[in-house]
């Protein structure tokens, strides 16, 4: 899957330039201002990051900085600003900024430093996921929420909801029960378990809740599906 790069500045021939470069490797969206960065991040989109200008008419980079990251906290932003800007390269990295660029730019030192910012978050979800799906595994018997998920990984639940089904498509709910429900089919084969009894080791203290579930899963009862397994 190939990244996306949105350029933010109001100089077209320089978003040309720059799309041109950027085109090699990433998919490329581009807009002329603050307020239409903002449109584009507020719809669904797939932008992983932003290169913002922050000398443009209309509202203060900073600020767009500012509205972009609460809008979308993953959302890397590389900041573009003039020589020796030395107080907007502090505000903005107050304001979360991932890095900034002095124009006029050195091709291939940003196009390398843009690499590495995206490797370096696909990284960084791929640990979160893996460590997500450990806390399930772990605590496939409990009663776990996305909120209790969220404080092992130190994210919004909104976020990890996010990324979990981006990069494992399915939802974190939809895979703690698939999960417990492959847990009750290894149980069915020991048959030393009753029904009942698998339940309550899956965590489900109503049966017919257990029961309901698997079956709108599997399309058997655990029963049903038991019965399969002594017939092959």
């Amino acid at each position: 899957m190939s990244y996306a790069v949105l350029i933010v500045d109001d100089n077209k021939d320089f978003r040309s330039e720059f799309r041109e470069i950027l085109e090699k490797e990433y998919d490329v969206f581009e807009a002329a201002s603050g307020e239409e960065a903002i449109e584009i991040i507020k719809k669904p989109n797939i932008i992983d990051l932003a290169i913002l200008d922050v000398r443009m008419p209309g509202i203060q980079g900073t600020e767009v900085l500012k509205q972009l990251k609460q809008m979308e906290p993953d959302l890397i932003i590389i900041i573009l600003t003039g020589y020796g800007s030395k107080d907007v390269i502090i505000e903005s990295l107050r304001k979360h900024a991932d890095d900034f660029f002095e124009k006029p730019l050195k091709i291939e030192t940003t196009f390398k430093r843009i690499k590495e910012l995206l490797d370096n978050k696909q990284n960084e979800v791929k640990g979160v996921i893996e460590k997500l799906k450990y806390f399930v595994e772990k605590n496939f018997h409990k009663e776990i929420s996305l909120k209790d998920a969220s404080t092992v990984v130190c994210l919004s639940p909104k976020y990890i909801s996010k990324i979990f089904k981006e990069k494992t498509g399915i939802g974190f709910n939809e895979y703690r029960i698939k999960l417990k429900m492959d847990k009750a089919k290894e149980l069915l084969n020991i048959h030393t378990y009753n029904i009942n009894e698998i339940a309550y080791k899956i965590g489900y203290l109503n049966v017919e809740s257990f029961i309901r579930i698997f079956k709108k899963l599997e399309g058997f009862t655990p029963s049903e599906y038991r019965q399969k397994i002594l017939n092959r």
